[in-house]
């Protein structure tokens, strides 16, 4: 199963449009929606998933990209790094395979742990994240990392949030 965009993708497609440049990471690009719209900024990007069916229908879009479990396949440093994370609670009736695509297991802690290491020296994380998730802000200020909201966007349920990480 592929992540396809939804209001998530959208909201922060908004903000790769005006952050894109150099050299670009799109972190569990799933569809590669905000892959393709980086690459309307810059030629060098990177799309990364854990779920090789994404990476097969992205590489048939054109998009140079790799299987990978976060950072475990990332050894470069990025000017810009794009991440749309499984953010949802726990649900034990959600569906296995649905839920590696949208529930927070701990990856989102274990992608801001390691951010500093994979961005150049002023280089910038656009991240979306919800108001079920963790708490985001806190995390990055675990790990040294600054933050600031850029965008919200209120849904049934929950708020959406981009943040941009340095």
């Amino acid at each position: 199963m592929i992540y396809e965009p939804r209001e998530d993708s959208f909201l922060l497609g908004k903000f790769v449009r005006e952050y894109s440049k150099g050299k670009v990471l799109d972190m569990g690009t799933g569809s590669g929606y905000l892959a393709e719209i980086a690459l309307e900024k810059t030629k060098d990007v990177l799309a990364v998933d854990i779920n090789k069916e994404a990476i097969e229908a992205c590489r048939k879009k054109g998009i140079n990209a790799v299987v990978s479990d976060l950072f475990s396949n990332v050894k470069d440093r990025f000017d810009l790094i794009i991440f749309n994370p499984p953010y949802l609670p726990y649900d034990p009736d959600e569906d296995e395979e649905i839920r590696v695509i949208t529930t927070d297991d701990k990856v989102i802690e274990r992608f801001l742990k390691e951010l500093k290491e994979h961005l150049n020296k002023n280089g910038k994380c656009l991240m979306v994240y919800s108001s079920l998730s963790v708490d985001v802000l806190e995390l990055a200020k675990k790990y040294g990392l600054k933050t600031k909201i850029l965008g919200e966007e209120a849904l049934f349920f929950e708020k959406l949030y981009v943040v941009l990480i340095q």
